[in-house]
C-alpha cells in the first residue's frame, strides 16, 4: 500500500511537472506580449489626446476672440445711437427757440433776471429756458466837464428771454416775481423776428456811445478854450467822434466852430 501511495505521488507531480512545463512558457510570453502592446500603445493615445486638446484649446481662444469683438464694437454701436437720438431731439428742439419779450417794472429788471435764472434751475428747465437777457449798452456821459462811462438800459421795464414756449415754461416765466406778463397780442405771447432780436443783441456789443444832453438847434455855453463863456447854437454832432459843430456869433457874424462834446454844456 505505501508503494502505491507513493508511486501515485511522483505521478501527480509529474503530471503538474508536465502542465507546468506545457502552459508556464505560453502564458510568460502571452503576458509579456500584452505588457508590450499596452506599453507601445500609450505615446500614441497621448499624442492624439494632446492634438485633441489642441483642438479644443484653439476653438475655445477663436470663440473668445469673437466674443471680444462683440464686446469691443456693441457700446460704439450702442453710443452712436444714443447720440443720435440725443441730436435728433436737439434739433427738434431748437425748431421751437425763440426770443419772447416780458413786462417788468421799470428798475426791477436785474432782479426779475436773476429770479427767472433761479427758478428755471430749481425747476429743472434749462431744456426750455435758456437765457435771460437785459437789454443794455454803454454810454459816455458828460457830466461837469467830465466823461464817464456808464450802462443804460436800452428798454427800460423790458426782458428778453431765450425760449421754447410750452405751458411749463409760460408757467415759469410768468409767475416769476416782478413779472407783470409777455408781450404779444391778448393772451398769447408774440416772440421777436430773427432779424429784431439779433439787432437787439447786436446793439448790445457796440461800442459805447457818447450821451449829450443837447441837440440840434438848442443853444450851448462853451465852458472849454479860447472860447470859453461864448454861447452858440448846435449846428451839428458827430457822436462817433465826439465833436459838435456851433454856430457862435463873432461880431454880429455867425461863424462855424467845431468842438468837443466836453467844451460845451446846455444853457
Amino acid at each position: 500500500m505505501q508503494c502505491d501511495e507513493a508511486e501515485m505521488a511522483e505521478d501527480r507531480e509529474l503530471v503538474e511537472e508536465k502542465t507546468l512545463e506545457e502552459q508556464g512558457p505560453d502564458t510568460e510570453v502571452t503576458v509579456v506580449e500584452s505588457e508590450t502592446v499596452e506599453h507601445e500603445a500609450l505615446p500614441e493615445e497621448t499624442e492624439m489626446g494632446e492634438a485633441a486638446e489642441e483642438a479644443a484649446l484653439d476653438v475655445e481662444e477663436q470663440g473668445a476672440e469673437e466674443e471680444q469683438e462683440q464686446l469691443e464694437t456693441a457700446p460704439e454701436e450702442v453710443i452712436d445711437e444714443a447720440v443720435a437720438e440725443i441730436e435728433e431731439e436737439a434739433e427738434e428742439r431748437q425748431e421751437g427757440r425763440l426770443w419772447y419779450v416780458i413786462h417788468s417794472y421799470s428798475g426791477y429788471e436785474n432782479k426779475v433776471k436773476k429770479n427767472l435764472e433761479s427758478r428755471i434751475e430749481s425747476m429743472g428747465m434749462q431744456e426750455y429756458i435758456f437765457e435771460v437777457v437785459v437789454p443794455t449798452e454803454e454810454v459816455v456821459e458828460l457830466r461837469d466837464g467830465k466823461r464817464r462811462t456808464i450802462e443804460q438800459r436800452i428798454f427800460p421795464g423790458y426782458v428778453l428771454v431765450d425760449m421754447i414756449m410750452t405751458d411749463e415754461s409760460w408757467f415759469v416765466v410768468r409767475n416769476t416775481p416782478g413779472v407783470t406778463g409777455f408781450v404779444g397780442s391778448g393772451t398769447e405771447p408774440t416772440p421777436l423776428r430773427d432779424e429784431e432780436a439779433e439787432r437787439i443783441l447786436r446793439r448790445m456789443e457796440e461800442a459805447p456811445k457818447v450821451k449829450v444832453s443837447f441837440r440840434i438847434g438848442d443853444s450851448v455855453r462853451i465852458v472849454d478854450g479860447p472860447f470859453t463863456d461864448f454861447l452858440g447854437t448846435v449846428d451839428g454832432l458827430n457822436l462817433e467822434k465826439g465833436k459838435v459843430r456851433l454856430l457862435v456869433s463873432f461880431f454880429g457874424r455867425e461863424t462855424p466852430v467845431e468842438l468837443d462834446f466836453l467844451q460845451v454844456e446846455s444853457e
